[in-house]
């Protein structure tokens, strides 16, 4: 067994580097982050809060590894894949339910000229265009600095299933890209589908980005049959269930001299609300809908080029309608702060700290309890959290 794995491990690495020198080549490439926690705040068994310290996988950037690659097939054409695996650091599991590519599977075709068109499991354009201007996502805050329940999925929890996607090359600083998942459900084409798509300019020291997603039956729970959908359920991968998701989002930057700064607007609506993620697990929800319009501001500074400080303000505003206790109207402050500090162009180590208070919820504990990425959530309605870690990327 061990030298049958090392026979397959050595024609990996063979296959890799020989590919690298000719007209196909193949990439492996990933991240590893972790860090140690304060957390001020946790239900425990019981109901109670308690303080706790504990090690995170992923603090800023979620662990992965992955495969990518492009075959020149000539006249500016090319054939490209990308097969990339989520996981925990600190226990080495298999994130995202347990898919062995729950991060991105895709296979596609990309024109100099026009831009990629690509099939399989992948991101909406929200990820893609808006989720860079933010603190959060492939921002520089990362995963904690997430906004309530990634409402939003700056944060990039979840992916479209069953996608075809385009997005164009650049012209003149500006590209637009489409998608749509299917549902693959025989009878069911509208039964947990989804489409997305954006645009965004890049111009000097300004970028702008504007993007819409729209899920239908997110998560199948309309439809049991389906929960493996565009967005499925049955590996906690659609982060919240209902009958219709919509999220609207659009950014700016402006970067003068070391200094960048950014807004944020996202409203997200779900209509017959059913669950929320939250904690790693699906919380019950009951409403004729849900929405949450969110407000950051974020900024960075480089101090020195390996030195960099930055921090956002995110205010989300939300709503709960039709549900057995009438209308409440939650609304969250989240503060963040960061120093980071680049060891070498791969390796870097950073202090972060992120603090979230939750007022109108109304007893409402899904909704009033705080909750900091997928840390379990409060007892009450303010949480902070505290993270020391370091960061390799190869």
């Amino acid at each position: 067994m061990k030298k049958a794995l090392a026979i397959t491990l050595f024609a990996l690495v063979g296959t890799v580097s020989t590919a690298a020198t000719a007209q196909s080549s193949v990439t492996l490439y990933g991240t590893l982050d972790t860090g140690i926690d304060y957390i001020s705040n946790q239900k425990a068994a019981g109901g109670s809060g308690h303080s706790n310290w504990m090690m995170e996988s992923g603090n800023v950037s979620t662990d992965r590894w992955g495969l990518r690659g492009q075959e020149d097939l000539g006249g500016g054409l090319s054939a490209i894949f990308d097969l990339e695996n989520g996981f925990n650091i600190d226990n080495g599991k298999l994130g995202n339910g347990g898919d062995l590519f729950g991060r991105q599977a895709w296979v596609g075709l990309s024109s100099n000229q026009w831009g990629t068109l690509t099939m399989g499991r992948q991101y909406d354009f929200l990820v893609d265009f808006v989720a860079p201007l933010s603190a959060t996502g492939s921002g520089f805050g990362g995963n904690i600095a997430d906004h309530p329940f990634d409402n939003d999925n700056l944060n990039n929890d979840f992916r479209m299933n069953n996608a075809v996607k385009f997005h164009s090359a650049t012209y003149d600083g500006f590209s637009v890209g489409g998608a749509y998942a299917f549902s693959n459900a025989a009878g069911g084409f509208a039964d947990n589908n989804a489409y997305s798509f954006g645009a965004k300019w890049s111009g000097g020291p300004v970028d702008l980005a504007l993007a819409y997603f729209q899920g239908n039956q997110p998560g199948g729970i309309n439809a049991p049959d389906n929960t493996g959908g565009a967005l499925s359920s049955s590996d906690n991968d659609a982060v919240m269930t209902g009958v219709r998701q919509r999220i609207l989002g659009a950014a700016g930057r402006y970067v003068f001299g070391p200094a960048t700064v950014g807004l944020v607007f996202t409203r997200t609506t779900l209509d017959d609300p059913h669950q929320l993620a939250q904690g790693g697990s699906y919380s019950t929800i009951n409403g004729d809908y849900l929405t949450f319009n969110n407000y950051e501001l974020n900024a960075r500074y480089a101090v020195t080029p390996a030195f960099n400080v930055g921090g956002s303000y995110t205010f989300t505003d939300g709503h709960l309608g039709g549900g057995s206790g009438g209308s409440i109207s939650p609304k969250w402050n989240q503060f963040m702060l960061q120093a980071d500090y680049a060891l070498s162009r791969r390796t870097d180590v950073y202090l972060e700290g992120v603090y979230q208070r939750v007022t109108g919820a109304d007893g409402v504990a899904v909704l009033g309890n705080a909750s900091i990425y997928s840390l379990a959530a409060a007892s009450g309605n303010h949480q902070a959290v505290i993270t020391v870690g370091m960061r390799h990327k190869f």
